[in-house]
Formats: C-alpha cells, sequence, structure tokens
C-alpha cells in the first residue's frame, strides 16, 4: 500500500515539473521544436539567435547570456504581412517575470524610460527581423503589436523572457523529488523486508 502511495506521488511530481518546464511565458508556445507566437488571433513563428555565441542555435524564449540577438517571426497567417508590425523590448519591473501579461503592461505609465529597443511599425512582407544588443542579464518583456493599414484593429503579444537564463531554475526541485521518492523507496523496501 505505501509503495503505490509513493509511486502515485513520485509520479505527480514529475508531472508537475514537465508541466512546468512546458509551459510559454505570456504569448509564446513551444510546440514541438518550433516556437509560436499568439497575436489575438493570427500566429507567428517566432524564434531568436545569438549569431556571435551561438551561431545558428535557436532560441524560443530566454537567452543563455547577454548578446547580439536577432529576432525573427514568420507568418502563419498571410494578413500579419498586410499589418504594420511594432516591435518594443521593456524592462520588466513589475516583479512578474515571466507570468507578465498584456494588462500589466498596461499600467505601466511611462512606457519610453523603460524601453531598451523600438522599432517602429512598418510593414513586412512574410518575415519579420530586428537585431538588438543586450548589455545586462535580466528580465524583458517583447511587446508586438499587429495593426491593421486602416488601423481600426490592433492586436497585442507580450512575452517575457531572461537573458543570462542558465537552464537551472527547476533543477534542484528536480534533484530534491528524486533524492526525496529514492528515500521513500529504500525504507519502504527496508520496512516490507522486515514485516
Amino acid at each position: 500500500m505505501m509503495m503505490k502511495n509513493v509511486r502515485s506521488a513520485a509520479l505527480l511530481v514529475l508531472c508537475l515539473v514537465l508541466a512546468q518546464q512546458a509551459m510559454g511565458h505570456g504569448s509564446m508556445t513551444p510546440e514541438g521544436d518550433i516556437c509560436i507566437l499568439q497575436i489575438g488571433y493570427l500566429k507567428a513563428h517566432f524564434k531568436t539567435y545569438l549569431p556571435r555565441s551561438h551561431g545558428h542555435e535557436q532560441f524560443c524564449e530566454d537567452l543563455p547570456e547577454a548578446s547580439e540577438a536577432v529576432f525573427v517571426m514568420e507568418y502563419e497567417h498571410d494578413s500579419l504581412a498586410d499589418m504594420l508590425i511594432e516591435f518594443r523590448i521593456i524592462h520588466e519591473r513589475s516583479g512578474k517575470r515571466e507570468f507578465t501579461r498584456e494588462k500589466d503592461i498596461e499600467k505601466i505609465d511611462d512606457l519610453e524610460s523603460i524601453t531598451v529597443a523600438y522599432h517602429p511599425p512598418r510593414r513586412e512582407l512574410d518575415v519579420f527581423s530586428i537585431t538588438h544588443q543586450f548589455e545586462e542579464p535580466g528580465w524583458y518583456v517583447g511587446i508586438i503589436t499587429a495593426r491593421t493599414l486602416a488601423l481600426d484593429e490592433t492586436y497585442v503579444a507580450v512575452f517575457p523572457f531572461e537573458v543570462g537564463f542558465t537552464g537551472y531554475r527547476y533543477w534542484p526541485l528536480v534533484a530534491f523529488a528524486i533524492a526525496l521518492l529514492g528515500s521513500a523507496l529504500y525504507y519502504d523496501s527496508r520496512r516490507e523486508r522486515s514485516a
């Protein structure tokens, strides 16, 4: 009976850890080996490159170091090619980090003062790309605004990301869960032998 409870608990912990890892930040969703950016009802493939330090390696959200970054957005919907696309990167100041959403951005009084990169609205056919040099690690928020040429419809995507992300955020929890599970299994097997 005890063994069944331990196995159930271990499975629950594993599922929680994997679910947390699979979650995207904000409007960004990892799907297989690509990242999908949701801009209202519109979608685009989104990737970031650090060409000087990581060559052609693609990053979905978090970046391992402060470096020159190339953001690339390939439209999944043709209507994005007929829209004005605006791209902004700001320092994340709400304290919500990966949980920052559009409503948090709307509460900021002076967006310009925390803007690190801004590319005014422009129309790009099929692929939108920009380059930005990150000078320091930390939490940032990407904001993509897509407006129809008639300016009567606006769609926004907000995606927080970390620059200088080492990938160890959840590993201490995983290591602890494995150690806890191993201890429980060891003591449970000893208890069964002595009974």
